[in-house]
């Protein structure tokens, strides 16, 4: 019995009967010839998701990807770096002074990986290099527009420590779909860049192009892909990643006033948020459709789980495995 026959005989109620729908919603919707942008939230790199994402990106399931800047640095961290993480699998019981100790020996914690702090030093500087030309040529770039230009520069492939499959950012790059990053700031590079503005060993903030910018990219891509095809969203996890993207279709509609657009085609979320007042990371799909978000045709679904869990095994029944 495969992943996917096993899914259609077990799942039958609750969020297994959701995540089964969702599933078959998703290949059907790549079946009448779709496009699909999926937001990444959480820690899902440091989570190894990309072991399967890539997969999904490399047969042409995942057509753009909407991360945090987290996402983006940390599916390179764990490519060049994976054999140097520690693994705490009793990292819910440490105490401040086990915290501590991981600090000190020069690790950041995610739940229950370690990250040596010696992967930002080697990406620092070779970031470091790429600004600075952007800089001389007066040039400026997105932020995935510099992971894949270090990514074909070669320089990382002698430090690779994981199978290059593995990593969805290689996978992206070399389908060359576009990565859109909101809130950049928020990462470990987004502050080791700002650092290197202040101390004036970036010539300005200017070489990486604008949050605003990016939505503009965004729209466009958008609109362009519209024209052969409609596009679902699959969303893991809430925050910006989501929010962002998502609402690159209220803005054509409502502020370009393009009303022939078509909105989302498809939506699912995996999340472990509620419905509550002010969370609109828990708010239920339909909530949406008053922000022409979806189309009320749109099939909706909303998984309440944990997406280290969910995700893979709605990719793999996507990927037929």
């Amino acid at each position: 019995m495969n992943i996917s026959q096993f899914m259609e005989k077990h799942y039958k109620h609750y969020n297994a009967r959701e995540t089964l729908d969702a599933a078959k919603a998703y290949k059907k919707h790549m079946d009448d010839g779709n496009k699909m942008l999926v937001s990444l939230a959480g820690a899902m790199s440091t989570g190894e998701l990309g072991i399967i994402l890539a997969r999904m990106i490399r047969a042409g399931k995942v057509h753009a990807i909407s991360c945090t800047a987290a996402n983006l640095e940390e599916d390179i961290f764990n490519l060049i770096e994976h054999n140097n993480y520690k693994y705490l699998p009793n990292y819910y019981c440490l105490t401040p002074e086990q915290e501590l100790e991981i600090r000190d020996e020069g690790y950041n914690r995610v739940t229950d990986t370690a990250i040596p702090e010696d992967v930002f030093r080697i990406l620092q500087g070779e970031m470091l290099k790429l600004w600075n030309e952007a800089g001389a040529e007066g040039k400026s770039y997105f932020p995935y527009e510099y992971m894949y230009k270090l990514i074909r520069s070669g320089v990382l492939v002698p430090h690779y420590q994981i199978p290059p499959e593995h990593s969805w950012l290689l996978a992206a790059c070399e389908m060359n779909i576009p990565v859109f990053v909101p809130g950049y700031e928020d990462s470990t590079l987004g502050n080791i860049f700002a650092a290197m503005v202040i101390a004036k060993e970036v010539p300005h903030h200017n070489v990486i192009r604008t949050g605003t910018d990016q939505m503009q990219h965004l729209v466009e891509w958008y609109l362009k892909t519209q024209k052969d095809a409609s596009i679902g969203f699959f969303q893991i996890g809430g925050g910006i990643a989501g929010d962002f993207a998502i609402c690159a279709v209220p803005l054509i509609v409502q502020d370009l006033e393009l009303k022939d657009t078509k909105l989302w085609s498809f939506f699912a979320q995996i999340t472990d948020a509620t419905t509550s007042y002010g969370g609109y990371s828990g708010a239920v799909p339909n909530e949406k459709i008053t922000w022409y978000k979806l189309d009320i045709d749109a099939p909706r679904f909303n998984i309440h789980s944990d997406a280290t869990i969910v995700a893979p095994l709605i990719f793999a029944y996507v990927l037929g495995d």
